[in-house]
């Protein structure tokens, strides 16, 4: 298989960029805390993935804190012409490598400039706010005063396009009446599909939809069925977890994170695999709904 990318492209926000993008959480340390344990081996993932075509990363100023930024402004800065650069605000770091809710308006403005200061740019293109009512999931709540702020922000010039992340469908529609959202980034992969229909409502917009976790996060996806396709398709099953993300709506952006350039190419080799009717069905029998 190839380890470059093929042509598919959506828009996000005004950006045409390739659906098989890169999340740079997993370079910061362990519990996505301090410093990677190779720095050397985290520049040479950033610089692999923009050579191999990729040009949309996901990131936020809380990974590390600030670790993420740093390590992508050092790889990559300056930034090719078309690469989307993708932050999140509404969370910070406790010294326990705790995670906490920070959606008050200095701590959304402060979080704003730290992420333009440590990516060395002068407007973000996309700022998701991150819903934190429940760290361990989503919760209804409204989010109508921090993403105000946001909005003022982008009004100001700081933000292009607004994002949500870890919300539900009332608080995108709550959201969408109050600016234009430009992508939701929910936990979504093949087990875990409680937003599908969300992503074919969003689809029906334009709207991305960027499933984090689409390899399953801290605990990776383990089926039987997933195996078994994997084996008939000559791919891992990661492969076919990131192909099937791929098969299953347009809208969908990848962010695979990895700190491994060989385990890069292997994500990347996925965008080529081209799942059979059969065997899609066959994944999604998986679904925990």
């Amino acid at each position: 298989m190839p380890t470059t990318l093929r042509s598919d492209t959506f828009v996000l926000g005004d950006r045409p960029v390739r659906r098989l993008g890169y999340g740079a959480m997993q370079l910061a340390g362990p519990g996505v805390f301090g410093p990677p344990r190779d720095h050397a081996g985290a520049l040479a993932v950033l610089r692999a993935a923009i050579e191999a075509g990729i040009n949309h990363i996901d990131t936020s100023d809380f990974y590390g804190p600030h670790v993420t930024n740093q390590l992508i402004r050092e790889a990559l800065s300056p930034y090719p012409d078309d690469l989307v650069i993708v932050t999140k605000v509404g969370a910070r770091r406790g010294q326990d490598k705790s995670w906490h809710p920070a959606f008050s308006r200095d701590e959304l403005i402060q979080a704003v400039h730290d992420n333009l200061r440590n990516l060395g740019r002068d407007v973000m293109e996309v700022v998701n706010l991150r819903v934190m009512f429940n760290t361990h999931g989503v919760a209804e709540g409204s989010i109508e005063e921090p993403l105000t702020v946001l909005a003022e922000l982008q009004q100001r010039g700081l933000i292009r396009h607004i994002g949500l992340s870890n919300v539900t469908r009332t608080q995108v529609a709550e959201g969408r009446s109050i600016c234009s959202i430009a992508c939701v980034q929910n936990l979504y992969n093949l087990a875990n599909r409680h937003d599908d229909a969300l992503i074919d409502e969003l689809a029906r917009e334009d709207i991305a939809y960027v499933p984090y976790f689409p390899l399953g996060g801290f605990t990776p996806l383990q089926s039987t069925t997933l195996s078994e396709v994997a084996a008939q398709l000559d791919a891992s099953p990661m492969q076919v977890a990131i192909a099937w993300l791929l098969q299953r709506s347009p809208n969908l952006l990848l962010i695979p994170g990895t700190s491994s350039v060989a385990h890069l190419k292997e994500n990347l080799a996925a965008a080529s695999l081209s799942i059979p009717a059969d065997a899609m069905t066959a994944l999604n029998g998986i679904a925990s709904r």
